[in-house]
């Protein structure tokens, strides 16, 4: 029944957003009302859960959203993004793009969740395909997959990193067999699915679309533009701070005021108000800009991303009364006693959990807990056990959780275009990381 209840909901909300043309985000409050009565939450608690939702929602992203904007703005408006996408042009050419592209989401992909690498990276991604006049799909399809496999698969992120302690796998052990697993995952759900997808649902891949979370392309004149080592700081500072940082929580003993001092500035809210305030001199005082200049440029990139932060919000207030309604309770009593597959299983139970709660990092976990047995007993590498529950914790995702939301706004899609290609996309990443995973036991 609660399955079904989840559901209704998303029908619900996918009515009230195409057919009766509502606000996206009064959409999601509403169906979270709804919902959280037919799971039988308390009157009483059901705005509650709707405001932790937002809260939680918003509390990790809205800094890093803000920031983001404002250095991505910045480094835009300056014509640093134009220069990167130029010199990835001149080094790799148009017909091997697509390999520039994932490489550079790998790399970032690896220090930064999925919604702060794509905030980092989108704005030259647009550039470069302007530039060689390429639909923007084209090149978001490889990178948005990238940075979603590494987001699910990898440590140090968080869910594949808490999935591993909880079951005892080391985490060398799963950061290897997880790169190994993420190269076919990435070459299938990346340059293949977005041949595939261009052939059978061409649509999407609209060339010279206005996005208004990006605000308006500029031209810029190559010898009026910042140089490319200076450019390429900038917009990466995010990624080294929070790379150096992360290194050194492995490196240092813990206590050590060095790596407090580097934890402190490597942490992701810290480490992007570090980059914005250091692209405010390279890409702004530096280059003759006045302060009221810079300040009114970061405010318009704040406007430009107001609407998307509230539907964030929205999606992460549906999540929390699923969690608060029992799904999470509902979906492990299904799977208490089972002769799958330990992989399979683990798969299965946190593709369900994604499905239903829309969090990848909320599924990874709960998934973790609901099959500490099943591993126990069954004598399966607890690596492959991580990195399934990683491939299932990135399924279809849809209208309950922000990378959705994302996705939609910064694309220029609708709903439905949405789910024809991210929700698609997300379901072609966890079947293939699962068969890769299949792959790899055998052989072990």
């Amino acid at each position: 029944m609660p399955l079904l209840i989840v559901l209704l909901g998303v029908i619900l909300l996918v009515f009230l957003i195409t057919k009766l043309k509502l606000n996206t985000f009064v959409s999601l409050v509403i169906t979270a009302f709804i919902v959280g009565l037919l799971l039988g939450v308390p009157v009483g608690n059901i705005s509650t859960s709707i405001e932790t939702g937002i809260g939680g929602q918003l509390g990790h992203l809205a800094i890093i959203f803000g920031f983001g904007s404002m250095l991505g703005k910045l480094i835009s408006d300056a014509g640093g993004g134009f220069r990167i996408a130029n010199k990835l042009i001149q080094t790799f050419g148009k017909k091997r793009i697509q390999i520039a592209v994932i490489l550079t989401s790998f790399i970032i992909g690896l220090a930064l969740f999925f919604e702060v690498g794509l905030v980092v990276l989108l704005p030259i991604i647009f550039v470069i395909a302007r530039e060689v006049d390429l639909p923007l799909m084209y090149l978001g399809i490889p990178m948005a997959a990238t940075l979603n496999v590494a987001h699910g698969f990898l440590p140090p992120h968080p869910a594949p990193t808490a999935v591993a302690l909880a079951l005892n796998a080391p985490l060398g052990h799963v950061l290897l067999l997880g790169i190994i697993v993420s190269i076919p995952t990435i070459i299938i759900s990346g340059p293949i699915f977005n041949y595939f997808l261009h052939r059978f649902y061409p649509r999407v891949y609209r060339k010279n679309v206005n996005i208004s979370v990006l605000g308006k392309y500029k031209e810029f004149k190559l010898e009026e533009t910042p140089g490319f080592a200076v450019s390429v700081v900038t917009a990466l500072l995010p990624v080294i701070l929070i790379s150096v940082a992360t290194i050194c929580d492995y490196v240092l003993p813990k206590g050590n005021l060095f790596n407090e001092i580097i934890q402190f500035i490597g942490a992701p809210d810290a480490a992007m108000l570090i980059s914005l305030l250091i692209a405010i001199f390279t890409m702004g005082i530096f280059r003759g800009l006045k302060i009221k200049e810079i300040g009114d440029s970061m405010t318009e990139s704040v406007k430009q991303i107001s609407m998307m932060l509230l539907i964030i919000g929205g999606g992460g207030a549906f999540k929390q009364v699923l969690v608060d309604g029992g799904v999470s309770k509902y979906i492990g009593q299904l799977f208490s006693q089972t002769n799958l597959s330990p992989i399979f299983v683990a798969w299965l139970i946190a593709a369900l959990l994604r499905v239903s709660l829309g969090s990848s990092t909320v599924a990874s976990i709960t998934a973790a807990s609901l099959v500490g047995s099943v591993v126990t007993n069954s004598g399966v590498n607890p690596a492959l056990i991580v990195l399934a529950i990683g491939a299932g914790s990135v399924f279809a995702d849809h209208v309950n959780d922000a990378g959705f939301w994302m996705i939609k706004e910064y694309f220029g899609l609708s709903l439905k275009e949405t789910f024809l290609s991210w929700t698609t996309l997300t379901s072609v990443i966890s079947v293939s990381g699962l068969l890769s995973i299949f792959a790899v036991s055998a052989f072990m």
